[in-house]
């Protein structure tokens, strides 16, 4: 396989090219927080489903300030009044109650005065003040929700009032995530001489999960290669993608890349002229992906929101529009790499109208803080010299 770095489209565009979606299942709505559809979800009735009032108040026919009615009833929320209203009569309401028929507006409860049984209205009441119709909402048969939609909690209340008690959704991506070194420790384990706490594990298992993966607990590899096959060799037996942070370099202890050629893993590239994320892998067996990333913790930020979240989508069938603007102007100079395209971490301010991005401190592959308080990555392309403050730059999501 060619070493020459490819661009960091051509390394997307190759993932996307290899992947594609999971199969479908029936997913009961209050189980389905952060699932891809992979059906429409249309309203199977009216909604509302009848004209209810939108207001506490009472149930009038539309006439001037001033009148004297009789209050005959009352509709509440699951009790409708069985009541035909006719002139010179009211209904108490409330809000979402049905409209008893003969009423064609709600005047509200603070433009009356009550007196015993009888009410004088206060204001002028309008044909449909205060009245929400059936359908207003959603008419019956329409698509509420579109396949590849992912379901947050609006969208789960949109599908209940859809008349949804379940949805086709894409399955889960099966994900698990691999760390090597000897020198990783568990969160909160007290360190010897030259070790380091192992941050990319709860890191990478958490961005797995906000992007529709469920995921194992992560997994350390130690730098040993019968340790990595075995390890590797387990991890694509139940999952669906794999990601190895660390050991896919070319170093003495690195034996990721070769653990996974004896595997019979192909290759897809290994390479990208990025800054931070050179050292980025990607290869797939029998319908089973793997991501090499590097280790180090700001380096496997990048390289998941720009190539293993696109990923992820894939495998579920999920739109992936962008919640950026396409681009902004850099509020600094930057010094350029000459051979790669850089991720810079920025935070994103408006100024003078234009969306301006800051670097957000030091930009070392190391500087796990600099993703603190980060809105973007901002790419600044490859070239001599400085990319002076007020050049364009396109984003990125990052993707926490």
């Amino acid at each position: 396989m060619s070493t020459t770095l490819i661009t960091v489209a051509q390394a997307r565009e190759c993932v996307l090219r290899a992947i594609s979606p999971l199969g479908a299942e029936r997913v009961e709505v209050e189980d389905a927080l952060g699932r891809v559809l992979a059906s429409d979800v249309r309203a199977t009735g009216e909604v509302p489903p009848f004209p209810c009032s939108a207001m506490d108040g009472y149930a009038v026919i539309a006439g001037p300030s001033g009148r004297e009615l009789a209050v005959v009833g009352e509709s509440r929320a699951g009790t409708p009044a069985r009541y035909q209203l006719g002139e010179g009569e009211a209904i108490r309401i409330s809000t979402g109650a049905a409209v008893p028929a003969g009423a064609t507006a709600v005047i509200p409860q603070e433009n009356v005065s009550r007196h015993g049984e009888l009410i004088e209205t206060a204001a002028d009441v309008v044909a449909d003040e205060n009245i929400r119709h059936a359908g207003e909402d959603m008419r019956s048969q329409t698509t509420v929700l579109r396949a590849g939609s992912r379901l947050g909690p609006v969208e789960l209340g949109a599908a209940v009032a859809a008349g949804a008690g379940a949805v086709i959704a894409a399955r889960m991506p099966h994900v698990t995530v691999l760390c090597t070194g000897d020198e990783l420790r568990a969160p909160g384990e007290p360190l010897r001489p030259g070790e380091i706490h192992n941050s990319n594990a709860p890191m990478l298992t958490a961005l797995a999960q906000r992007w529709g993966a469920d995921t194992a607990r992560a997994r350390r590899l130690a730098d040993d290669r019968a340790a990595t096959e075995a390890g590797l060799t387990a991890a694509l037996e139940r999952s669906d993608l794999v990601l190895v942070s660390g050991g896919v370099s070319v170093g003495p202890h690195d034996h990721v890349k070769p653990a996974l050629a004896s595997l019979g893993v192909e290759e897809l590239f290994w390479g990208v002229a990025l800054q931070p994320g050179k050292p980025t892998w990607f290869g797939v067996r029998d319908g089973r992906f793997v991501f090499g990333l590097p280790g180090n913790p700001v380096s496997a930020v990048v390289t998941f929101s720009l190539f293993v979240r696109p990923a992820l989508a894939a495998l579920q069938g999920a739109s992936t529009i962008s919640r950026l603007e396409p681009d902004a102007v850099l509020g600094e100079g930057v010094l350029r790499n000459p051979r790669r395209e850089q991720a810079v971490r920025v935070r994103l301010q408006r100024r003078d109208g234009h969306l301006t991005a800051i670097p957000n401190g030091a930009q070392g592959s190391h500087v796990l803080s600099s993703l603190l308080g980060a809105d973007a990555l901002a790419m600044v392309p490859s070239g001599q010299g400085i990319l002076e403050a007020g050049s364009t730059v396109a984003l990125e999501e990052l993707a926490y």
